[in-house]
């Protein structure tokens, strides 16, 4: 392996340079780890177009996940209410991305109005992220994000057995949160964590404190509070590890995650639009609410001499959507009464995934990754109307994958990188009932000319089979089938180049960008219409073209990182779906999730004789215009743009060991905006009326957090 692979691996992670999974990283550093105290209860965000430090994540005093990945070139993460965290990659959406807390599948389209990745924050150890499809290791066509969680074994200090930690926090618009964890070691090869979380939430106002119509009017009956946020959500994680032989390791965890509160019907679209449909329809603004999710996990890790490693992991995962839809039988409108009642939706996501490392010794560096992963699919909704009718529905799907990737070093700082995926996909859903396998592969080339520079090309084939429906509003029930859809398949194609040395006056210089070609053959849109047909179809092949560049300086207590990213994306329809004759006419169409060019900036200085870290950082998107999208709003859907800054500081006297006090204001300067990930734009709706979706995000918050590890 090159040596900036070993010696650089912020070069190789922030210019999309890595191939081989992290797992094959740790494969170098096994032998030498050693336990290091903790300093900072933080979460670690590593992805391949940038890598930021543990301690600049923990400084931001993340409530949402967006706090964490949104300062990641590509990625956004749309949805200010906790029921909408909707994680974006070069505007895909979070169907097209594999998701997984801990190796278990997160993968569900739970419902339209709500993002389908609901996790806390605090409780997270690391996120990797994948900013486009680079490798057969993963599946799907936009990338991938891979959460962990904390463990004992890295919280305990040297000399503890046993230890604890407690924190409260505060944000003035609008929360309260709480957390309390102990963890240790019960034997000397049998260790436990427990952590419970509990967020309070409230209502909050956004920026400029009013709520404003599609004529930059103030909205009739609002205060510049966004209603239909207040709720609860706690979250509780036990784990086990037991180390039953030297360098083998198994892990049994349990993670309840429950979000509840009286909540709006569509926690996407924002309060204006919510209002707009209250009042035309007479049905409440407000609904009881209730999702949960529940994880369970039993993970392997194991080293084979000195040269392999393998990481497996069972499990099983159920999310439940659960609302109180009675109050919809006052309404003046016919269908909505009759579909007042008790609703209920319910995935459950199982499987098997084992990935391993070997190093091969030879005439030729050699570097094996392969595996294999079983995930299936299962879905369930039952609806109890208030007339006494029921109505029930689920469908079901797996796929069977089989990888083998090689890195072979060549000499002369030349490697390529092979591999090969089998697909294996069955699919049993109101829409198709069959079965889609498909070979896949992929091919990279690296070029390391001086330990300081590292070039890469690569080419990853793309596969994913047609999903089963989103649960909460019937599984699929009322869908028209269409047994002759196909899979979507395709290329991503990157060029990356990565410098990083002492340069420039600085301890680390570094300097990088990602250049990105995605093509989607056969883009399955879930509400295509012709003359005969509505519902789940191949419309056309969609490319995404965009880059992604950085710029990172260390000198001293000072560490700067500059990021760029844009994404374009552009239909090209089949004659079905193109020209003026077509009921529904999208040739030439972006994706509707689709971001402005976007710069962010993180600035962190040490006043280390003070035991202070300042941060500061700035996101700044610009405006998207008027353009034909996919499933965005009808009459208007060009985006605001917005700049958006953070502040905070954190102290950790040495006098007080264990104490950590951080203090920060979010939205500094209070901006109006929304997330361009998010509902944005004016539509026409045949019922409602004109509807103004802005998601909107919420204005400046001053926030504290108090914290102390025993």
């Amino acid at each position: 392996m090159s040596t900036l692979f070993i010696r650089r691996p912020l070069a190789l992670a922030v210019a999309c340079l890595a191939s081989a999974p992290v797992l094959a990283q740790e494969t170098e550093t096994t032998a030498d780890a050693v336990l290091e105290p903790v300093e900072v209860w933080a979460t670690e965000v590593k992805a391949s177009s940038v890598k930021l430090d543990g301690e600049a994540m923990a400084i931001k005093q993340a409530d949402h996940i967006s706090d964490l990945l949104r300062p990641v070139p590509g990625v956004d993460v749309g949805g200010a209410h906790s029921l909408n965290q909707r994680i974006t990659i070069r505007s895909m959406d979070d169907k097209d991305i594999r998701v997984s807390i801990d190796g278990a599948n997160q993968n569900t389209y739970m419902y339209h109005h709500m993002g389908n990745l609901q996790i806390n924050a605090d409780i997270l150890k690391s996120v990797e992220i994948d900013v486009g499809n680079n490798s057969v290791v993963n599946g799907g066509l936009g990338g991938a994000v891979r959460f962990e969680t904390k463990e004992a074994k890295e919280l305990l200090r040297p000399g503890q057995d046993f230890g604890a930690r407690v924190q409260a926090s505060y944000g003035d618009n609008s929360y309260v949160g709480s957390a309390v964890t102990g963890y240790g070691q019960i034997t000397e090869r049998v260790d436990f964590l427990a952590y419970y979380n509990l967020m309070q939430r409230d209502n909050f106002e956004v920026g400029g404190g009013e709520i404003k119509d599609e004529n930059d009017q103030v909205e009739p009956g609002t205060d510049g509070t966004v209603r239909g946020l207040e709720g609860d959500v706690d979250d509780a994680l036990l784990k086990f590890g037991w180390d039953f032989a030297p360098g083998q390791r198994i892990a049994l965890g349990y993670e309840t995650y429950r979000d509840e509160g009286d909540y709006s019907y569509r926690p996407d679209m924002g309060l204006s639009t919510d209002l707009s449909i209250a009042r035309a329809t007479n049905t409440p603004l407000e609904y009881p609410t209730e999702f949960t999710r529940d994880t369970f996990t039993l993970n392997y890790d194991g080293e084979f001499g000195e040269s392999s490693v393998v990481k497996a992991t069972l499990f099983e995962n159920q999310s439940d959507f659960w609302r109180d839809e009675t109050g919809l039988a006052q309404s003046t409108v016919a269908r909505l009464r009759a579909s007042a009642g008790i609703k209920e939706g319910n995935a459950t996501n199982t499987g098997l995934n084992v990935l391993a490392n070997t190093e091969l010794d030879g005439e030729l560096t050699q570097t094996l990754t392969y595996g294999y992963e079983q995930i299936r699919y299962k879905t369930q909704y039952d609806a109890l109307f208030t007339s006494g009718t029921r109505d029930r529905a689920g469908e079901e799907a797996s796929n069977n994958a089989l990888f083998l990737q090689d890195r072979i070093g060549l000499g002369g700082g030349v490697a390529v990188i092979p591999g090969v995926r089998y697909d294996f996909y069955d699919v049993n859903s109101h829409v198709v009932k069959d079965t889609y396998n498909e070979v896949t592969g992929a091919l990279a080339v690296e070029y390391e000319p001086v330990t300081s520079v590292l070039l890469r090309a690569s080419s990853t084939q793309l596969f994913k089979g047609p999903e089963l429906a989103e649960v909460y509003i019937g599984a699929g029930g009322t869908d028209e089938p269409n047994p002759t859809i196909e899979a979507e398949t395709g290329y991503n194609h990157e060029l990356g180049a990565a410098y990083e040395d002492a340069v420039l006056g600085a301890d680390r210089f570094s300097l990088g960008a990602t250049l990105f070609r995605t093509e989607i053959d056969n883009y399955i849109y879930d509400y295509a219409e012709t003359d005969t047909f509505y519902g789940k179809d191949n419309v056309g092949d969609m490319t995404i073209d965009g880059y992604e560049a950085y710029t990172g300086y260390d000198f001293h207590d000072l560490r700067l990182l500059l990021t760029y990213s844009v994404a374009d994306s552009e239909l090209d329809a089949f004659d079905e779906y193109s020209g003026p004759a077509a009921v529904l006419n999208v040739d030439g169409a972006a994706l509707d999730r689709v971001q402005g060019d976007t710069i962010s900036l993180d600035v962190d200085y040490d006043l280390v004789a003070l035991d202070i870290t300042l941060h500061w950082d700035v996101l700044a998107v610009d405006d998207v215009d008027t353009e034909l999208d996919l499933d965005g709003p009808t009459l208007e859907n060009a985006k605001d743009g917005y700049v958006v800054h953070n502040i905070s500081a954190r102290w950790m006297p040495r006098s007080l060991d264990g104490l950590e006090l951080t203090l920060g204001v979010d939205n500094l300067f209070d901006e109006y905006y929304a997330s361009q990930s998010s509902r944005t734009g004016l539509s026409g709706h045949p019922l409602f009326g004109n509807l103004y979706l802005m998601d909107y995000e919420p204005g400046r918050n001053a926030k504290v957090t108090v914290a102390y590890q025993f």
